[in-house]
């Protein structure tokens, strides 16, 4: 699926938590296409027509799911970007998307037993997949969240609409829980399963370099870190 750009406008604007913002788009003219776990690059220049060289931009995961008419990002505010985005983005504004990219969950993987592990904002690649029907192809899939703490979780209305019965999610509040504990999963899952990770880019490392030395083959291990 080639990557094509699409005018479009922000539809709402949800600020749930200082520096966490979950934007809604909708097409101006074609609908949106892509798979679940793809990403998407998002550009701010307001002179851009669509037709010259594509201007500096910034790419963030795919948190709805293809049938939805509209389309829906999270992001926390990091860098000199992000920050313009925060201060620049309204309600109502146009813009421009640039999409589909990635094939995280397009790659060759075992769907039984599978293990979905995301931290904080890292689970929105994975929504994409949760309240997809293609969701329902995997058997007994196991979810694996962290979060700083339960007021943090602003996914529950979309974890409800999960579309695989056979799915157990397990939620790690670090207030309380600490942090995702591998050795707890592994327990759990055994080493010969799918892993995907998604998270901050430490988080990834970290996690694959514990799964690698716990038995976990490399190939096994896939990741969303395109940042």
């Amino acid at each position: 699926m080639l990557a094509k750009k699409y005018r479009s406008r922000i539809i709402s604007i949800k600020n749930p938590f200082k520096g966490i913002y979950t934007i809604e788009f909708e097409s101006l003219k074609r609908p949106f296409k892509y798979q679940p776990g793809q990403f998407l690059h998002l550009a701010l220049d307001a002179d851009y027509d669509g037709s010259e060289q594509w201007p500096e931009s910034r790419c963030f995961s795919l948190q709805s799911n293809p049938t939805n008419k509209t389309l829906t990002i999270t992001y926390a505010v990091k860098g000199t970007f992000t920050q313009e985005m925060e201060k620049q983005l309204k309600p109502e504004m146009e813009l421009w998307l640039k999409l589909p990219y990635g094939d995280l969950f397009q790659q060759d993987h075992n769907k039984t037993n599978t293990v979905f592990i995301a931290g904080g904002t890292g689970i929105t690649p994975f929504l994409s997949l949760f309240t997809h029907e293609t969701f329902r192809e995997y058997i007994n899939p196991k979810i694996y969240l962290g979060f700083k703490s339960i007021d943090f979780n602003i996914y529950k209305q979309e974890l409800n609409h999960i579309t695989n019965p056979t799915a157990s999610i397990y939620d790690f509040y670090e207030d309380t829980d600490g942090h995702i504990k591998l050795d707890q999963i592994i327990k759990q899952t055994g080493t010969d399963v799918d892993f995907f990770i998604s998270g901050p880019p430490a988080m990834i490392f970290s996690f694959k370099e514990i799964l690698i030395k716990k038995g976990v083959h490399r190939n096994n291990i896939l990741t969303d870190d395109w940042e």
